[in-house]
């Protein structure tokens, strides 16, 4: 890792802190590094790059310079039964502030959970990972990939960047701008009903809310109309005999023509 680790308030979000590095292997490890040596969380770790970028199921990550990579370390979020919403909050989170960075208006459409797509093609990815820590807390991490200047050319997506949808959006003033949403969209999910209102929020950019798509989870492949978020953010896929299904993790895919 090179580059030092002196914190400070994070942009746009001076009640959260914030290090900067020219390097590190993955933020998001990094942020569990911190939190084991005892960080109180409310903490983004922000690189130029990264040299072990991961994606969801161990994926890997391309992290070249000029896109944007950081992770926000929280410890002990609460309402703690329901961290399984914060992939959907920080979906949200990130939509918003893409669109304030870019100064466009619904520019994005999500895929369920957390992918960021510009017609069609994959914009960002979103990693929530948690671990108990020795001493008890809990250790929940939000680590965010956007391309930014390039993009990768991804294997199971097509791949986009804000360049070339000819938006130009630096990574400081995107991080600015996601640090800023993800505060208050957090601040909301904490509240009694304040899901509903990101998981509305959700739904307004749902890519394929009432379309057919497959969903491939470990363990099976289904197939079937996008029919509903749950209350806590699961899909509700209505299969062709008319059943339903609430799943809680998988891939989807829009099927081959």
């Amino acid at each position: 890792m090179t580059g030092g680790n002196q914190q400070r308030p994070a942009p746009g979000a001076p009640d959260f802190r914030f290090e900067e590095h020219v390097s590190v292997g993955s933020t998001n490890t990094l942020c569990f590094e911190r939190a084991n040596h005892g960080d109180a969380g409310r903490l983004w770790i922000r690189a130029d790059e990264q040299t072990e970028g991961r994606g969801r199921r161990g994926r890997d990550w391309s992290s070249p310079g000029g896109n944007l990579f950081t992770s926000l370390l929280l410890i002990d979020p609460q309402p703690a039964e329901r961290i399984g919403e914060l992939p959907l909050v920080a979906a949200v989170a990130l939509a918003e502030a893409v669109d304030k960075a870019a100064g466009t208006l619904q520019l994005v459409q999500l895929k369920w959970p957390n992918d960021l797509l510009v017609d069609g093609a994959k914009l960002s990815g979103i990693l929530l990972e948690a671990e108990t820590l020795a001493d008890g807390r809990r250790a929940v991490v939000i680590g965010f990939g956007v391309n930014c200047v390039s993009h990768p050319e991804l294997t199971l997506y097509q791949a986009t960047d804000l360049r070339s949808l000819g938006f130009q959006v630096g990574a400081d003033r995107l991080f600015e701008c996601l640090s800023a949403s993800l505060a208050d969209k957090l601040a909301l999910w904490a509240q009694p009903d304040g899901f509903e209102t990101i998981r509305r929020g959700w739904l307004k950019r749902a890519a394929h809310l009432g379309r057919r798509i497959t969903v491939r989870t470990a363990q099976e492949e289904l197939n079937g109309i996008f029919a509903d978020l749950d209350a806590r953010g699961h899909l509700v896929l209505k299969q062709d005999d008319g059943r339903t299904r609430t799943l809680y993790a998988g891939d989807v895919f829009l099927p081959s023509a």
